[in-house]
């Protein structure tokens, strides 16, 4: 099986995939809940009932495949700042970090599939994907979930379906969620009608944690909010439309903001970059609402289009719990904001304005005419 290390040395297959569409789409995610049948739910379970439940689980999930050089753990062993540091790889969530004996977690070995045993239900699994990838997350998670009812028997009654903690998840089960950078519908000020058009024909609208989270650097989750009396087809495709319509609006409004105001946003971009090449201290906000509007810039032009790809890597390094793991050590909120601005300036260093110049220690980067960006058609 892999040590936490070498799952955590790499970045994840879907952490590095948001060129698609726009750069508006980061990552699909599918989770389906499951309960063993005739055993209490983990909420409900004695310790020894949660125990028996994983010793079932756990093998069943490890011999999978796909799962062939996972990591496998139980809670229980893993650090607090290890059990953060899957929370903010979206890896655990964040009510499973706060179990220990009897829950585990399994996680494939590019993190594209997770296993969470024993946390609200007896097993939530995921998948992840890049871009708008419902449907191909979908179909892997749900070949799974079919060869592990071969060793399994799942709580499931005919009329309503999968049987789970919180009725909500009730039926299929399946919780379809998409995580978007929408930087240009919040600049223009269009964010609060869209994100209250998307409520109200019945899809939740979440920070970049999920639910009870805020939402930071223009980051927001977007997913069904119940799975009962419809299809998983029928479910993941409507959502996909949805994110398709709220992508092409982010587009729009990328489009509208360079012209009507090409200025103010090569300002926001060139500040932004400023500030992340040569501050000595800066939190988890700030560095995360630059890194949004420099990964903006690489969409438009302003940058090379991999500036998409190190601002979503930086996104996750520069999290609290990743800092402690680098560092080794437990540090104070001071450290951490000094560590982190020392990790984004050596990463920006190589970083190139559109026309080939090299950004200067002691200047402004050369920013191309905003009014005709290249690469924006």
């Amino acid at each position: 099986m892999m040590r936490f290390s070498t799952l955590i040395k790499n970045p994840a297959d879907w952490m590095t995939g948001g060129q698609t569409e726009h750069g508006a789409v980061l990552t699909s995610r599918i989770r389906l809940a499951r309960n063993l049948r005739r055993q209490p739910f983990p909420g409900w379970a004695k310790s020894a009932q949660r125990t028996a439940a994983l010793e079932l689980m756990r093998p069943a999930v490890e011999s999978l495949p796909v799962m062939k050089d996972a990591f496998s753990q139980e809670l229980s062993d893993l650090s607090a700042v290890q059990k953060q540091v899957l929370v903010e790889r979206h890896l655990v969530s964040r009510e499973h970090a706060a179990r220990g004996e009897g829950s585990a977690v399994i996680i494939e070995r590019r993190q594209s599939f997770s296993f969470m045993l024993n946390e609200e239900d007896h097993l939530r699994m995921q998948a992840i994907r890049p871009g708008l990838q419902l449907s191909s997350a979908y179909e892997a998670l749900t070949a799974l979930d079919s060869e592990l009812e071969t060793t399994l028997e799942f709580a499931f009654d005919p009329t309503l379906g999968y049987l789970t903690t919180c009725p909500t998840n009730l039926g299929t089960g399946l919780r379809a969620s998409v995580m978007l950078h929408l930087p240009g519908l919040v600049l223009s000020d269009q964010i609060g009608q869209v994100l209250q058009a998307v409520s109200k024909i019945g899809l939740a609208v979440r920070g970049l944690y999920g639910e009870g989270t805020e939402s930071l650097g223009h980051l927001y989750q977007i997913s069904n909010q119940s799975s009962l009396g419809e299809s998983e087809e029928t479910i993941i495709r409507r959502l996909e439309r949805v994110i398709g319509q709220v992508a092409q609006h982010e587009h729009n409004a990328r489009e509208k903001l360079l012209e009507d105001d090409p200025e103010m946003v090569a300002d926001k971009i060139g500040r932004a970059y400023g500030v992340l090449r040569h501050a000595h201290i800066i939190d988890s906000k700030e560095a995360l609402n630059h890194l949004s509007l420099l990964r903006l810039g690489g969409t438009l032009g302003f940058f090379p289009r991999d500036t998409i790809i190190l601002c979503d890597t930086l996104l996750m390094d520069i999290q609290p719990a990743h800092l402690q793991l680098l560092a080794v050590r437990k540090l104070s909120p001071e450290e951490r904001d000094a560590i982190r601005a020392q990790i984004v300036r050596t990463r920006l260093q190589s970083l190139q304005s559109s026309d080939n110049s090299t950004p200067s220690e002691d200047g402004p980067p050369v920013i191309p005419d905003p009014a005709n960006p290249p690469d924006a058609s």
